[in-house]
This record gives structure tokens, sequence and C-alpha cells, in this order.
């Protein structure tokens, strides 16, 4: 799903495409995409937007008379910059903002539709949607550390709870881990204060490089091609292949339609992490659920 680094990438697009402009109209093709009634979506219409910013997982959009947008794309839904009046031909197009100079349009790939779109009124009622997670980048060692050791958990766990840390989420964790090469499973009130330095060092360049590596690969154009397997990523997606750094083959460990990859010789002193080794883990500290993982 598309975590900070994405969602940075859209939101600049979006900037350069929308701040300023008008919705001339709204479509709204799936029941299940719109989660409030009041106001009214088409209280947007002839509204500017004003800002637009970054909460967690989700993109704001601000728009005239304090009235925000609230999108959270889940793990299969994308943004699209269309000619103005594209067609919402097919069940994965959900939505289309149109302004002037183009159309915004919302899709989804897959039968499990859990993209949401909110509109709300006051800085107030969005509040609602930050899970008060630390901004990481520009954080400080101090503010890194303490949300880390907040509660005693493994730093999978951690990094990718929005109540912590915000914005991080499973493919982001994996390269964060593996720069600073530290276990998934190791627990983050055992962590030395090298190890915390190291991963708070980590976890900052590894969001800043894929921030700017992915500006400079999307150019001037609109992002089309968010995902979360990439070719240039360490671990994340890469079972069995080779570390870049050492050359040993990557592993994971799999939970429901998610999983964790690593290097065990990078991170795990050269040790396989077992599945079955991690049933009380999986009781006490995984994510219960998909949305879990990705709120």
């Amino acid at each position: 799903m598309p975590e900070l680094p994405d969602i940075t990438v859209y939101i600049g697009a979006l900037e350069k495409r929308i701040l300023g402009q008008a919705v001339t109209s709204i479509r709204v093709a799936s029941p299940f995409l719109l989660r409030t009634a009041t106001p009214p979506i088409s209280s947007l219409t002839v509204k500017h937007v004003r800002s637009l910013r970054r909460l967690g997982k989700r993109i704001v959009i601000g728009f005239e008379e304090d009235l925000w947008l609230v999108l959270h794309l889940m793990i299969a839904g994308r943004l699209y910059w269309r000619e103005r009046g594209a067609k919402l031909a097919g069940k994965q197009n959900l939505a289309a903002f149109d302004f002037p100079n183009g159309s915004l349009v919302l899709t989804e790939a897959g039968t499990k539709k859990r993209a949401s779109l909110h509109l709300v009124k006051g800085e107030q009622s969005l509040r609602q949607f930050d899970r008060g997670g630390l901004k990481v980048l520009g954080s400080s060692l101090e503010e890194f550390s303490a949300a880390l050791k907040r509660e005693n958990r493994t730093l999978k766990r951690a990094l990718t709870d929005p109540s912590l840390f915000s914005g991080i989420g499973n493919a982001y964790s994996d390269e964060i881990l593996h720069a600073a090469q530290l276990s998934p499973l190791a627990l983050t009130q055992k962590l030395s204060e090298e190890e915390i330095e190291r991963l708070h060092r980590a976890t900052q360049k590894t969001l800043e490089h894929w921030i700017s590596l992915l500006c400079e690969q999307t150019g001037e154009e609109f992002p089309e091609n968010v995902t979360a397997f990439r070719p240039e990523m360490a671990v994340h997606g890469k079972f069995k292949k080779p570390c870049p750094v050492c050359g040993t083959k990557v592993q994971r460990i799999r939970y429901a339609d998610n999983e964790t990859n690593y290097c065990p010789c990078c991170q795990t002193g050269g040790k396989l992490l077992a599945d079955r080794s991690l049933s009380l883990l999986l009781k006490k500290d995984w994510p219960k659920t998909i949305e879990d993982w990705n709120s």
C-alpha cells in the first residue's frame, strides 16, 4: 500500500495540478467508498483547493470553508490524473474529481473494497484521523527513542504502528530494518542506545532516499506505478533473492496476506526466523487483522 514516500510524491504531483483549482464536479461510482454523509460530497462543487497534506498514510485535501477531504488508499487504491471528464468504466474506477485542467480518478484493484473517503468540516473534525504517531523526518533521537520504547514490541510491529510512527508500513519497515542491520523480531525495550541511534538514522535516511528516488523517477508526470514492490528495494518482496549487501538469500516470515523480509546474515546473525516460533508473538504483538497493518 502507499506509505510515507509514496503519499509524499502523490501530494507533490497533486499540488502542481489542483492547488488553487476549483472542483467542477464529483462522481462517486462505488457506494462503499464514501464513509460520511454530512457535509454532503456535493458541497465541494465550485470550492477551491487551499492545501494538501499527509496524515499518516492518508491524503488530506483542504478546501474553502474549512472543508477537508480525507482519502485512505489502503492496499490497492491508486490515483490517476486523466483528461477532464474521464469515464468511470469498470469496477476498479471508484470516483473522479473533475477540475478545469483534468480529472483526478481513484481506482481500487481486487474485490475487497477497503479504500475510504471522508468529508469533514473543521480542523477539530480532522483530528479524528490522526493516530498520533511521530513524524519521523525531522524528529530528534530523543523523540524517536521515546516513541520506540513506549511499549515493549517487536521492531517490525513498532515501526508499523501508526500510534507510534506516522506513515511507515510493511514495505519500508523491511527496508529500514535491513539498513539498520536489526532483526524484525528484536524487542524495542531491549535495544542498546547505539542500536536505537542506528535505527533512527536508518529510518530517516531510508525514507529520504525513497522520497528523492520516487520524485526523480516521476519527474513532472503524475505517479502511475505506485507499488510496494520495487526492483531497487533491498529485501522487501525479495524472498530467496540475494541480499545486495552480502549476497545471502533473503528470507521471510509469513502471516496472513503479509510477509516480513529480512537478510539473516545482515540482520539476525545468520539465524533463520521460523514461522512456528512466533506463536506467542502472533497472539500478543502481531496485527490481528489486515486493517491493523494498513491503518
